[in-house]
């Protein structure tokens, strides 16, 4: 169960760097580019291995006010002016060099990925860079400069979807595209991520969002307990995810999958391990097939165990997407590990698979939010 599958891979994303210090590394891009291709998956007969273009003006401005993207192009190239109002300043999202360019082309890379779904060059279609799903129309927010899920499903609406779903497994809400298609009833956003405003960001994504007036229903949120282990995240996922994508009937799955989920991630308190990415990954590829004729774009997103964590998730799932991940070694290759150890500076881990965690209380409670959800959206 698979089909022809593109990895969109356009190296010039690494201009996506808010800096040494900051969590955000381009590394974990890189370095899973790098695992896939050490892995031999960019060779399998039905991979092809695409660039991007950067996403145009009108691309952008589907999504995006002319007043901030003209600001992200002037503050990008070191013109002076009040560019706090659109969310740039120190913190999450700090002015960098080029920064239109960076996030242009990001956007881009998400395109040419529902591009080439949409046009049938492929059933599924992946970019590891993008998943910047926090930037809203007039505001940058979370690291996101330009909010590429977004801009990639505004794409296939106006190419012709009458329908897509888009679902985000990130650790945080998933936001932005909630808020931009917040009352078109042509999108569902369904998100599961760690919830415990006003101390978790980005504070929203609470059960009750159901969209807007227009769209009413179009939203689900499952928001979980920090501490939710693989188990419960799972029933989570396949308690809703399916069912409410298979009602909905999208022409095309989107997903976003932000790996900041795991045990160890800095920035959070889920505790997931690969066995979740692999698992999940299984059931985002059936969904794809059942629901939305195959058609699934899949974009990174958060990841901030950059070298540990985010190359080896997002390379088991395009292993799922490519149908090779029954074949896939657990070793991971000596020359990957030695290259990731040299950029992390410390050792790395040499298989993909990992020990499961003991139960947490924590999975109790999730398994109640998941059945709340359950009821406000079936009743």
């Amino acid at each position: 169960m698979s089909g022809d599958v593109f990895l969109i891979v356009e190296r010039g994303t690494r201009i996506y760097d808010l800096g040494p210090q900051h969590p955000l590394r381009p590394d974990r891009v890189l370095l899973t580019w790098d695992l896939i291709e050490a892995c031999g998956l960019d060779q399998l007969p039905n991979v092809q291995v695409s660039g991007a273009a950067p996403a145009s003006t009108v691309d952008l401005g589907r999504v995006h006010t002319s007043a901030f993207i003209d600001a992200t192009a002037r503050a990008g190239h070191g013109e002076g002016g009040d560019w706090g109002r659109f969310g740039y300043g120190s913190g999450d999202n700090p002015v960098f060099a080029d920064m239109h360019e960076a996030g242009a082309l990001v956007c881009g890379a998400s395109v040419a990925a529902a591009a080439a779904v949409w046009r049938g060059e492929a059933a599924h279609a992946f970019n590891a860079s993008g998943g910047l799903h926090h930037a809203m129309p007039e505001r940058a927010s979370g690291f996101c400069v330009y909010d590429d899920p977004a801009v990639a499903i505004a794409w296939l609406l106006a190419a012709g979807a009458e329908r897509v779903a888009y679902v985000d497994l990130d650790v945080h809400h998933g936001d932005g595209p909630q808020a931009i298609f917040w009352n078109d009833p042509r999108v569902l956003t369904v998100s599961l991520h760690e919830y415990d405003p006003p101390f978790f960001f980005p504070g929203t994504g609470g059960m009750r969002e159901r969209g807007g007036s227009d769209a009413p229903g179009s939203a689900i949120n499952v928001p979980l307990p920090r501490g939710t282990g693989d188990d419960a995240w799972l029933e989570a996922l396949r308690t809703i995810v399916p069912r409410a994508v298979t009602e909905f009937a999208p022409d095309v799955l989107v997903t976003q999958l932000g790996c900041d989920t795991h045990h160890t991630d800095p920035l959070a308190e889920l505790r997931l391990t690969t066995r979740a990415y692999r698992d999940g990954a299984a059931v985002l590829h059936e969904l794809a097939h059942g629901a939305a004729g195959g058609r699934w774009v899949a974009t990174g997103g958060g990841g901030y165990r950059w070298a540990h964590v985010a190359p080896r998730a997002w390379t088991l799932v395009f292993a799922e997407m490519a149908g090779a991940a029954g074949d896939l070694p657990d070793e991971l290759p000596t020359a990957w590990v030695e290259r990731a150890e040299a950029r992390a500076g410390e050792p790395m881990p040499t298989v993909f698979s990992e020990p499961s965690l003991p139960a947490h209380a924590a999975d109790d409670e999730a398994r109640q939010v998941v059945a709340a959800v359950a009821d406000i959206v079936w009743g």
